[in-house]
């Protein structure tokens, strides 16, 4: 008697989910309260600065209370102000100089000695450079108009040595600020790298010890392409948060002398508040978001080429 041999039956696997899948509402409901809180404070107050500064309002009289749609005749007013491209210029140097350079340069370089210097000195200096990130803004900014001012710290140093110093904050108004928000800003950026640096792994840097390869060559060729990613958004939080620095700049010089300090946000400030043309003022608004997303799209797409990430 033979034995029948019965096919195997088909088994169904089951199909595997795949990236580009099409997200169910319930996989996208986490997502709603974040998109609507961007909405509220983001979004938002963009799209009124954008309506505002096609209008003509103003803190009082009668565009106060019935403020008129003038079109772009804002804009045209501010790209014929002589005052915009020396308020631009101002920004950008404020930003380079504090952001780019100031913080960013100096919190590594200050997380790289601590991470190779000694415990005490690590947070000696760590504790005094955190210190000046905590404060706030206005204490900050007081401290340095203190320091700097012709009667300040700074000068009463010099005198004791026989040097006569200048008034500082009229003498090199933009030099001032970007110290002083340097000073305030460093903080972050050290954290930021010394964690990056926390997570390069040590065998790699030993590897390059045995090698031959001296400290130069460990940080230029191995350390910072592996915090590559850290770096453009380190950079990026840091030139955002200065371009909206506003407080410090008006504390320590007003904007002065003349407009020689006038950042963006403080020439928006003076036009809307003190000059009393709202509608003016969110038109220079509109031109310091603009130049904002210049830097960011410019640090994403830096950040796409390198192949980095955060």
């Amino acid at each position: 008697m033979t034995a029948t041999a019965t096919a195997p039956a088909t088994i169904r696997r089951p199909r595997r989910s795949r990236i580009g899948d099409r997200a169910t509402p319930a996989r996208a409901l986490p997502l709603v309260p974040a998109a609507v809180l961007l909405l509220l404070f983001l979004a938002g107050p963009i799209a009124w600065a954008l309506a505002g500064s096609l209008g003509d309002r103003a803190l009082s009289g009668t565009q106060a209370a019935d403020p008129q749609f003038v079109g772009f005749d804002n804009y045209v007013r501010l790209f014929a102000d002589p005052v915009l491209p020396l308020s631009i210029g101002v920004t950008v140097v404020f930003v380079v100089g504090s952001a780019i350079i100031g913080q960013n340069v100096l919190g590594l370089l200050l997380a790289v000695l601590f991470r190779s210097g000694s415990r005490a000195v690590a947070g000696t200096v760590g504790v005094l450079v955190v210190t000046a990130w905590v404060l706030p803004e206005i204490v900050a900014a007081f401290v340095s108009y203190a320091f700097l001012s012709a009667d300040g710290t700074l000068n009463g140093i010099l005198a004791a040595v026989g040097i006569e110093g200048p008034n500082w904050l009229y003498a090199f108004p933009v030099v001032a600020i970007i110290l002083a928000n340097t000073w305030r800003g460093t903080a972050f950026s050290m954290m930021i790298y010394r964690a990056a640096l926390d997570d390069v792994p040590l065998e790699v840097i030993e590897s390059s010890m045995l090698d031959g390869a001296g400290g130069w060559q460990r940080l230029r060729l191995i350390t910072l392409p592996m915090i590559r990613g850290t770096i453009f958004t380190n950079l990026m939080l840091t030139t955002l948060q200065t371009l909206s620095v506003f407080t410090l700049i008006w504390v320590m010089t007003k904007g002065g002398p003349g407009n020689l300090s006038s950042t963006l946000p403080v020439l928006a400030y003076t036009e809307a508040f003190q000059f009393g043309d709202i509608g003016y003022g969110n038109a220079i608004a509109v031109v310091m978001l603009l130049l904002g997303a210049v830097f960011s799209i410019g640090y994403v797409m830096s950040l796409r080429r390198s192949g980095g990430r955060a």
